[in-house]
């Protein structure tokens, strides 16, 4: 294999699949109209949002009346969290969430625990996975909203979340899950499963960047107060013109993600495989997270080497340090450090991830390549501590 470039970083965005894109064309050919407007091309304009938001509502198996749309993960979780937890401040204004979760999650709980609202941060265990006992301990009376992450943008770890949903349901605990790396990569049926408020992205499952979702289960007492102001789009929850290019395009990325999700996991399954059997005899190596967690990912740390050089070291590979949200700091990842590991094992952690164009013959070069950049980098630094 040449050392051209090889894609392994597809948990920070994916590639959009061509039929998305020609399914925007098609839209931005067939109507330029405002869905808010009463005349021939915005009715048309709506009748595609319909059944655009009717396709991801499919893959979901949810009502479609239940989602509202949004311009990404990061949107929906600051709707879902701010808004779910001012809705209900007048029951109580305590809240819980864990440490792993994504900024967009985190940042969100400091901003309300400034404004008057008492947050607790509950522990995984090492391997990252959250005791259902440990998060039943920390609720309380006046709980009124927990978030936890569906699977891990760093590790890949994969929650309980049906036990999680089921103890906040006997409480009346609004349940929030950022399912931005989940949704389209793994089964999830929202007829059955007690969450409350789940944030989806399309961009994590071969869409376009700039679009995405937020579940909203019809309950009582189950509502978010607005974040943004203006028209009365969708319900005044989401104010402002909705994009029906963008939304086109996240109900074609849905439609093909669900008659792909068992290849596309059988297929992730071999490729995290094919690597670790690569890697695993490495001296020092750690797998960071959970064996069993989401195949799409495998994030690992070795002894004596220096995660920056070590990501200079194995290009041509394009992987990640950390979450892409994060990636461009030198301080280790706030993920790996709750998970117990030391700053230095935590700096030195590479995550891979994998998509459906990735190839056996890619995989076995990185697994060279690594192999290879860790024994450079420990020749030029042999007293490097262990």
């Amino acid at each position: 294999m040449t050392d051209r470039s090889i894609y392994l970083d597809y948990a920070a965005s994916t590639p959009v699949d061509g039929r998305v894109w020609e399914r925007m064309r098609e839209v931005s050919e067939l109507t330029c109209a405002n869905p808010s407007s009463t005349h021939a091309a915005g009715r048309l304009a709506q009748e595609i949002i319909a059944t655009s938001t009717g396709q991801l509502a499919a893959l979901l198996n949810a009502r479609a009346d239940r989602l509202v749309m949004t311009s990404g993960a990061t949107e929906s979780d600051n709707l879902a969290i701010a808004g779910g937890a001012r809705y209900r401040a007048h029951r109580g204004r305590h809240l819980v969430s864990m440490r792993t979760e994504h900024k967009a999650v985190t940042d969100v709980f400091e901003i309300l625990a400034k404004e008057g609202f008492d947050v607790t941060w509950v522990d995984p265990a090492a391997n990252g996975v959250l005791d259902p006992a440990v998060f039943e301990a920390a609720l309380r009376d006046d709980t009124q909203l927990a978030s936890i992450m569906f699977v891990n943008n760093e590790t890949g770890v994969v929650q309980d979340i049906e036990a999680l949903g089921a103890i906040c349901r006997e409480r009346n605990i609004l349940m929030h899950v950022d399912a931005a790396q989940a949704v389209g990569k793994v089964h999830i049926d929202l007829a059955t499963l007690p969450v409350d408020l789940m944030s989806i992205t399309a961009h994590k499952f071969y869409g376009p960047k700039g679009v995405g979702a937020l579940y909203i289960a019809d309950r009582p007492g189950c509502h978010v107060e607005p974040i943004l102001y203006g028209g009365g789009q969708q319900r005044r929850i989401r104010p402002g013109t909705m994009s029906t290019e963008m939304i086109a395009a996240l109900g074609m990325t849905a439609s093909i993600a669900a008659e792909r999700i068992d290849d596309d996991l059988a297929h992730l399954r071999s490729m995290r495989k094919a690597l670790w059997d690569g890697i695993a005899g490495i001296d020092g190596l750690t797998l960071n997270g959970d064996p069993d967690g989401f195949p799409g990912i495998l994030n690992v740390s070795v002894a004596g080497v220096e995660g920056e050089s070590l990501l200079l070291a194995l290009e041509p590979l394009l992987v990640a340090t950390g979450s892409a949200c994060n990636s461009k700091t030198r301080e280790p990842s706030y993920v790996l450090r709750a998970l117990g590991r030391s700053d230095a094992e935590a700096q030195s952690a590479i995550r891979f991830s994998f998509g459906r164009a990735t190839t056996l013959d890619e995989v076995e070069f990185a697994a060279a390549r690594y192999r290879d950049a860790v024994a450079r980098l420990r020749a030029l630094a042999p007293g490097a501590a262990a």
